[in-house]
């Protein structure tokens, strides 16, 4: 990760190895995608109920590149899933559901855009300013498309060269519409 894992306890006190067991199950999450740039945990004490077990509620925010993946786990009937339900049960449940989100997140910027097809277009590169992370593709349409180098997908910004043919998936951006995923055509 290139931030530092950001950990926060609410309603509850800070304990050392609760805060071990989120760090070792961030430094898997991290190992699992080179892509992952930060990781935000906050952990919540819903109530105090000493007879019953304290419940908390865990939610994860995942930094990638262009956008925040967020896990919110609710310890619905979490006495049905675990015998001893615990804040560690708690924090395990959510970062499995965080691994599952990532890895879906991951297929879906390896979805297939080797071929243009309903969601995949072709265009070609049209400037990549020298020392930018980011260039811009003309489509078929004439207009103009911004993409960045975490958008490229079969090969990295420094290998593309003005007038090389592209497939890309067009995306929703901050401020309009940008190439998502950019995949270099294979040569005929």
């Amino acid at each position: 990760m290139d931030r530092p894992l950001d950990i926060a306890f609410h309603n509850m006190q800070s304990s050392s190895s609760l805060e071990a067991e989120i760090r070792r199950q961030a430094e898997r999450l991290d190992r699992r995608s080179r892509r992952l740039i930060g990781c935000r945990v906050s952990v919540e004490a819903l109530h105090q109920q000493h007879r019953r077990g304290n419940v908390v509620d865990v939610h994860i925010t995942l930094s990638v590149p262009g956008r925040d993946l967020v896990v919110s786990r609710e310890p619905h009937k979490a006495r049905q899933h675990h015998a001893h339900p615990s804040a560690y049960s708690s924090v395990r449940d959510a970062f499995r559901a965080a691994e599952r989100r990532l890895d879906a997140w991951k297929a879906q910027l390896t979805e297939d855009t080797t071929k243009p097809t309903g969601s995949a277009l072709t265009g070609e590169v049209m400037l990549i300013e020298p020392g930018a992370d980011h260039g811009f593709l003309l489509t078929s349409r004439g207009s103009q498309l911004y993409f960045h180098q975490d958008s490229v997908t079969n090969a990295s910004l420094a290998d593309l060269r003005e007038g090389m043919v592209v497939h890309y998936v067009e995306e929703e951006g901050e401020s309009g519409p940008v190439a998502g995923k950019v995949r270099v055509a294979p040569r005929p």
